[in-house]
C-alpha cells in the first residue's frame, strides 16, 4: 500500500527488467501515472522499439534524450580539469552520469506536473544516494520512490514471475554475470568473478579494449590540442567533444589502453571491487596533465592536486550539486585560463607514453633554466636564497650542539615508533 498518495511519477527508464518491472508496480502500489525517462549517455543501449516497450509496461508517456554532448562539456571535463580521481585510479565514469540523468529527470516531472521521482537503483549502491541528493538539492519538495527498499521482489527470478504476472514484455535473454554500467566515458564491471579480489578478471569480460599482449606491436601517435583546458582537437583536425572521444576511445581501446582494477570505498560503508574501461578518459588525463605541468606554477599545480581530492570525493559521493562544488570549480576556472596547447603521446600495449608537450602559455624557458648568466637569474643570488630557506634547521642544529655536542638528527632515536 502506498504510505503517501502520489498521482504522477517520473521513472529513470532504463528498458531493461527490473525498470520494465517497476513501471506496473508502481501503478499498482501507488495507484499513479508512470512517465518514463530515458537518458542516451552514449551506452550503447538500443533505443528503438524502447517507447513501445515502456508504454507495453503501462507508461503514459517516455521521454529518451541524446545528452551525450551536454555530459561531456558540462560534466565529464570540468571534472577532468580539476585532475579529479576517486582513490587514486576511478575516472569516476558513473559518478558523474547520476546528477545529469537526475536533473534532467527533475525538469522533466516539474515540466509534466509530476510529483514524484523514481529510480532502479538498489538499497546497497551509490547510485540510490547520487539520484536522491541530486532530487533534494534541485527540487526537495518531489518525492522520491526506490522499488528496492519497498517491493518484496529480491530476484531476477522473481522479477520475471512479477513481469509474466502482468503481462510485461520481457525479453528473456542470458544474463551477464557480471553487473555493468556503460556511457560514452567508460565501462564499469562488478560481481561474478570479481567478488573475489584475488581472482584475475578472465579476459572475455572486457568490451572496449583488448588486453595490451593482444595489442598491435605497432605503436601509435597521437596529438591532442587544448584551448583553456578543454579538449578541442586530434591529429591537426578540430573536433566536437562527442566525436573526439569517440575516436580516443576507438584508438585507445585498441592498444589496450584505461584498464583499471580497483577495490574501492563506496558511500554507503562497504568495499567493492570493480573494473573499469576508460580508453579516452585516461588518455585525455594524461595530456591534459601534461600540458598543465609546463602551463601552472609550481604553488597553484600543488594547492590544485590537493584539491583534486576533495574534487573527486563531491562527485563520487553525489554531491555534484553543492556549494563546495561550485566554489572549486571557480579556483578550477582560474588555473584553466592559459592552459593552451598541444601534447604528444604515444600509445603502445597499454601505455600511454608522453612524447612532448608545447603551449604559447608555457613557463618552461630552456634560457631561463640554463646555468649560464642571464638578466633573469644569476647563480650567485642562490647563495643567500640557500641561506634564509635553511634558516630554521640551522638554528635548530646550533642548539642541540649547544645542549649536547651534536645535531639530533645526527642518530636520531627511532624507538618512539615501535608498539609497545
Amino acid at each position: 500500500m502506498a504510505t503517501q498518495q502520489v498521482k504522477k511519477v517520473v521513472l529513470a527508464y532504463s528498458g531493461g527488467l527490473d525498470t520494465s518491472v517497476i513501471v506496473p508496480w508502481l501503478i499498482e502500489t501507488y495507484g499513479c501515472e508512470v512517465v518514463c525517462y530515458t537518458a542516451d549517455l552514449g551506452q550503447g543501449v538500443e533505443l528503438e522499439g524502447l517507447e513501445e516497450k515502456a508504454k507495453a509496461s503501462g507508461a503514459g508517456k517516455i521521454f529518451i534524450e541524446d545528452l551525450r554532448e551536454e555530459f561531456l562539456t558540462d560534466y565529464v571535463f570540468p571534472t577532468m580539469q580539476a585532475g579529479a580521481i576517486y582513490e587514486r585510479k576511478y575516472l569516476l565514469g558513473t559518478s558523474f552520469a547520476r546528477p545529469l540523468i537526475a536533473k534532467r529527470q527533475v525538469e522533466i516531472a516539474e515540466q509534466e506536473g509530476a510529483d514524484a521521482l523514481a529510480h532502479g537503483c538498489t538499497g546497497k549502491g551509490n547510485d540510490q544516494v547520487r539520484f536522491e541528493v541530486t532530487a533534494m538539492a534541485l527540487n526537495p519538495r518531489l518525492k522520491v520512490i526506490s522499488p528496492w527498499r519497498e517491493w518484496d521482489i529480491r530476484s531476477r527470478e522473481d522479477a520475471i514471475a512479477y513481469a509474466q504476472a502482468h503481462n510485461i514484455p520481457v525479453t528473456q535473454t542470458r544474463k551477464s554475470i557480471y553487473s555493468r554500467d556503460a556511457n560514452i566515458w567508460h565501462l564499469s564491471h562488478e560481481g561474478g568473478l570479481l567478488e573475489d579480489p584475488w581472482l584475475e578478471p578472465e579476459e572475455s569480460m572486457y568490451q572496449l579494449s583488448v588486453s595490451p599482449e593482444n595489442a598491435p606491436d605497432e605503436p601509435e601517435i597521437v596529438e591532442l590540442a587544448f584551448e583553456r583546458g578543454l579538449p578541442v582537437g586530434l591529429n591537426g583536425s578540430q573536433m566536437s567533444p562527442v566525436d573526439l572521444l569517440l575516436a580516443l576511445n576507438e584508438i585507445g581501446g585498441k592498444h589496450g589502453v584505461g584498464r583499471i582494477d580497483l577495490v574501492e570505498n563506496r558511500l554507503v560503508g562497504m568495499k567493492s571491487h570493480g573494473v573499469y574501461e576508460t580508453p579516452g578518459g585516461t588518455i585525455l588525463y594524461t595530456a591534459h596533465r601534461e600540458l598543465e605541468s609546463i602551463c601552472l606554477d609550481k604553488n597553484t599545480l600543488h594547492f590544485k592536486e590537493m584539491i583534486a581530492l576533495r574534487y573527486a570525493e563531491l562527485v563520487y559521493d553525489g554531491l555534484w550539486f553543492s556549494a563546495l562544488r561550485e566554489a572549486l570549480d571557480g579556483f578550477v576556472m582560474v588555473t584553466q585560463r592559459n592552459v593552451t596547447g598541444s601534447v604528444r603521446l604515444k600509445l603502445y600495449k597499454g601505455n600511454v607514453i608522453v612524447l612532448g608537450r608545447k603551449s604559447p602559455y608555457s613557463l618552461y624557458r630552456e634560457d631561463y633554466a640554463s646555468f649560464g648568466m642571464s638578466d633573469v637569474y644569476d647563480q650567485r643570488d642562490a647563495e643567500g636564497f640557500i641561506q634564509l630557506w635553511g634558516l630554521p634547521l640551522k638554528v635548530d642544529a646550533l642548539l642541540s650542539i649547544e645542549g649536547t655536542g651534536k645535531s639530533r638528527f645526527r642518530a636520531p632515536d627511532y624507538s618512539i615508533f615501535k608498539r609497545d
